[in-house]
């Protein structure tokens, strides 16, 4: 019993955090809310990975972890939108709804909390998911409003494109489209090609792009997916 604690432990580390960011993020403090997500993103990591090692799992474990993951990977990221919303530069023909359009962003997190929910009760996604994981798409959120803001605030017509991210995001979480998993049965290079070519692709893109880097590296995980899923298809 006292085994089955230790990943559920790291789960409300997870929680915590996000917590945490949505605090920073209330705070118009995105670059700390950022990096509370990014240090759920370890906890939510390391969960998983000790409950295996230590071959303990329980339902209420696998619930717990989905509750951590609305707020740390579905609200934060949500709140952080909300905030840049709600004080970027309108059109004048948006001006009229500046108190209604910052909600938008938390559409994000029904769509979050609704791709959990299936994620906990679709058999398909032991290796891999069926959508864009959560995480990702709060790194990718997170990263794009701290690593590029001079790109944001360039014209006030930039909303459009954050809004239409958004749908297009929400549309991501749930879609039927397969996403492989860096989860590894061995270490060795075949079976894992994808896997391993894909962290490597990481780095120069971190070194060249810096904090932006991590949302050019969720679009290239989304592309890649793609790419692999079609061909299997084929």
């Amino acid at each position: 019993m006292k085994l089955l604690n230790i990943p559920n432990s790291i789960t409300c580390c997870n929680l915590i955090s996000g917590c945490i960011a949505i605090v920073y993020a209330l705070s118009s403090n995105a670059e700390m809310a950022l990096l509370w997500i990014v240090i759920g993103a370890i906890f939510d990591f390391f969960d998983g990975m000790t409950a295996r090692l230590l071959h303990v799992s329980s339902p209420i474990g696998k619930e717990l972890d989905s509750l951590a993951d609305v707020v740390t990977f579905g609200v934060a990221p949500s709140m952080i939108l909300f905030n840049e919303l709600n004080t970027h530069a309108l059109p004048e023909t948006l001006e009229s709804a500046r108190f209604f359009l910052p909600f938008v962003a938390f559409l994000m997190a029904a769509f979050s909390a609704l791709r959990l929910a299936k994620f906990n009760l679709d058999e398909r996604q032991a290796m891999g998911f069926i959508g864009l994981p959560t995480p990702a798409n709060a790194l990718f959120w997170g990263s794009l409003i701290v690593g590029a803001p001079e790109v944001l605030h360039t014209t006030p017509w930039v909303v459009f494109i954050l809004i239409t991210g958004i749908l297009l995001s929400c549309w991501l979480l749930i879609c039927e489209v397969p996403m492989f998993a860096l989860k590894f049965k061995q270490w060795s290079w075949k079976g894992n090609e994808v896997r391993y070519l894909f962290i490597l692709s990481c780095i120069p893109l971190l070194l060249w792009l810096h904090v932006s880097g991590i949302a050019a590296i969720i679009l290239w995980y989304i592309i890649l997916s793609v790419i692999v899923s079609k061909k299997k298809e084929a």
